[in-house]
């Protein structure tokens, strides 16, 4: 009789919001999320760590009342928590984007396995390093340690969006852009400077070819400037992924 009673409706309502939850993490987070990671692998993932957090969950009082609502509830947390990380991921993006530019790799674009999206060769090279990175400090372990904490803080289907979310939202949005450019600026200040030289060369030379001369110098000068500031790039990458996921916590519990 206590079985059945565990097994009740009212628990499977809890296993229910709680399996919605943990899927927002497969959907929305970088790594977990992977478009090679085949979807097997992920709902049986899910499964698992449903199972194994599900004695810390519990459910608010009117979760049985509004099903469909806190089912869409739950995964509003997974896209509001894993938007701000993904942010980050794309600032690296477009960095890698203005670096292939102007090296002149703008058209060499690749299959970018984490998005299934074509993208600039250098682009998708920072991508890869920038996952890396991410797993060789254990950020997925961290994000299924904010999950767990979630239940304690946040009940099942008792989780919207605050203003605070939106706000900081919006800042890592804008600091895209700006970080994009920070990061890229070595390689295009070299870049435009190389560009500059080139112009005085062909002034003063007119036999200097530029498409046979100039192109391998900006290629070579643009890869000898990455591989300097390479440990940099990631550097600031990791501090920015590690302040988001610090003020996790603050932002939706």
């Amino acid at each position: 009789m206590e079985l059945v009673q565990y097994f009740g409706a009212d628990r499977l309502i809890t296993f229910m919001l709680l399996f919605a939850r943990i899927s927002g993490l497969m959907v929305f987070f970088p790594f977990f999320s992977h478009a090679q990671i085949p979807l097997s692998v992920k709902t049986s993932l899910t499964f698992i760590l449903t199972i194994l957090l599900y004695p810390m969950a519990h459910a608010h009082t009117h979760a049985i009342n509004f099903l469909v609502l806190e089912i869409l509830s739950e995964a509003m947390l997974g896209l509001c928590a894993g938007l701000l990380l993904s942010i980050v991921f794309g600032t690296l993006q477009l960095a890698g984007e203005q670096i292939s530019m102007v090296m002149g790799f703008s058209m060499a674009t690749v299959l970018d396995p984490q998005t299934g999206t074509n993208s600039p060769i250098i682009a998708n090279f920072l991508s890869l390093l920038a996952l890396l990175t991410f797993i060789i400090f254990d950020g997925h372990h961290l994000l299924i340690y904010f999950y767990a904490n979630s239940l304690n803080s946040v009940p099942l289907g008792d989780f919207y969006p605050r203003v605070g979310v939106l706000t900081y939202t919006l800042k890592i949005f804008t600091n895209l852009f700006v970080f994009g450019f920070v990061l890229a600026f070595p390689i295009i200040a070299l870049s435009l400077l190389s560009d500059v030289i080139f112009g005085m060369l062909m002034k003063t030379m007119p036999q200097f070819n530029l498409l046979v001369v100039g192109y391998p110098i900006k290629i070579t000068i643009g890869f000898v400037v990455l591989i300097a500031i390479l440990a940099g790039i990631l550097k600031i990458f990791t501090t920015l992924i590690l302040n988001i996921i610090n003020d996790l916590p603050a932002l939706f519990f």
